[in-house]
């Protein structure tokens, strides 16, 4: 009997010890190196051909993390209804997204559906050194930055460059335009219509004219903006505006007005223009064998320098930022801040991605796939460029079009009309869209 209730006596006690155990298995210890190991984010992407490329990349985050990662993507006229529906209901789900800064930045900014990102580079355990934000493109930077502070990080860039016929300038004893005056008397010499060439093409089309006209009013040393109004209607101004008129309506082909950059692209890759301005990442159908014409014959150079120098617009067309609703913003930040590291933008550039960070266009290896003298026109125009290629504004779609109406009418006449109370109308309107909105601007 005192066997048994001895027996009984430590089989109760190690029931008690059990129970205040808990009853449950201990866990292992959390991974250091996985901080967020079992999170899930959501990510919405736009269609675009860096979201093709980074894509089957990110298992990779997925295994080095422990980070689920859901992607959804929607093509550009999409994204923006979406992302606006999701905020403004204030019960969106979404982490990561991919945002237009020139299209959207001021106005989802105003709405506070951006994350501040500055915190999150100030902090060398969210983002250490070697991550490197100063590798990013200055006109980059300035781009996702409002008000001192960061709200996205930039993807990929688009600058304004020169694509120029190599054999036709060799031809007529010409080289690459420095000025704009230069490129002007090189439009006129190989201003060819009886055997189908045009001298020079930039987009003539009303709205899409705008972006391209930047680099010519900047170079004149004239703005959209200054101090948050619109100034337009200045000396400098109209004669950005007659340049821009006089070379194509002398030298540009027939129908230009009705030119955004896929016909003047098609234009040029057949073989009938001699020069085409226009953004960067435009580059890969040309040099397509199967495709272009001139794949052999293409040159290119940054943008020439008129009365104030060269300013090429370079501008960020697509950024990541991390919701100001998310629920997993830590998690959100070491995914936007994987795809936007310097390993994974080589491995973007490498496959002809047109990133932001200035090493990756340094970097021989990655950049071997480009052109001959791409890279460091690419380069050369990030350091000479503003960031910006159209009045930063919230309706700068309106905007866009009342400046497009006096580009148009100044092509149509040569640059001969009488523009200056066109300009002084234009500034009025855009001034009153500033009110309206309540905002300064760039």
């Amino acid at each position: 009997m005192r066997k048994v209730c001895l027996l009984l006596a430590v089989v109760m006690t190690l029931v008690l010890i059990a129970g205040c155990g808990g009853g449950e298995p201990a866990k292992p210890a959390a991974d250091p190196a996985k901080p967020f190991a079992g999170k899930t984010i959501r990510f919405v992407a736009a269609n675009h051909n860096w979201t093709d490329v980074i894509k089957p990349l990110i298992p990779e985050f997925e295994k080095q993390t422990g980070i689920k990662v859901n992607m959804e993507s929607y093509e550009e006229q999409q994204l923006t209804p979406k992302l606006t529906t999701e905020f403004t209901s204030n019960a969106s789900t979404i982490d990561v997204f991919m945002t237009r800064p020139l299209q959207e930045g001021r106005l989802f900014s105003k709405n506070k559906w951006y994350e501040n990102l500055s915190p999150y580079l100030a902090d060398a355990k969210k983002t250490p050194a070697e991550w490197d934000w100063k590798d990013f493109k200055k006109s980059a930077i300035d781009a996702v930055t409002l008000e001192g502070t960061v709200y996205a990080v930039p993807v990929v860039t688009e600058g304004e460059i020169v694509y120029y016929r190599k054999d036709l300038f060799e031809k007529a004893g010409l080289k690459a335009p420095t000025t704009l005056e230069e490129l002007e008397e090189a439009a006129k010499k190989l201003h060819d219509p009886a055997n189908g060439i045009a001298g020079v093409v930039v987009r003539g089309q009303r709205n899409p004219s705008v972006t391209q006209f930047s680099g010519f009013l900047f170079s004149f040393g004239a703005d959209f903006l200054k101090n948050g109004r619109c100034v337009l209607d200045t000396p400098e101004s109209l004669k950005a505006f007659q340049y821009y008129g006089r070379i194509l309506k002398n030298y540009g082909p027939m129908g230009v007005t009705n030119m955004s950059w896929p016909q003047a692209q098609a234009l040029f890759q057949s073989g009938k223009v001699a020069i085409w301005i226009d953004a960067s990442t435009l580059v890969g159908p040309l040099m397509d064998k199967e495709k272009s014409a001139v794949y052999d014959k293409v040159a290119f150079t940054t943008f020439p320098a008129g009365p104030a120098g060269a300013k090429p617009y370079d501008v960020v067309p697509w950024a990541l930022a991390v919701a100001a609703q998310s629920k997993n913003k830590d998690a959100a930040w070491e995914f936007a801040k994987w795809l936007t590291s310097k390993d994974i933008m080589n491995k973007a550039i490498a496959k002809q991605q047109t990133v932001a960070r200035n090493s990756s266009w340094a970097d021989k290896e990655a950049t071997k796939n480009w052109p001959a003298g791409f890279a460091e026109v690419v380069a050369k125009t990030g350091q000479i460029s503003l960031s910006y290629d159209r009045p930063l504004m919230t309706a700068v779609v309106e905007a866009r079009d009342v400046i497009g109406d006096v580009i148009v009418k100044s092509i149509e006449t040569g640059g001969t009309a009488d523009l200056a109370p066109m300009l002084k109308d234009a500034t009025i309107k855009v001034n009153e869209m500033l009110a309206k909105n309540n905002e300064g601007g760039k």
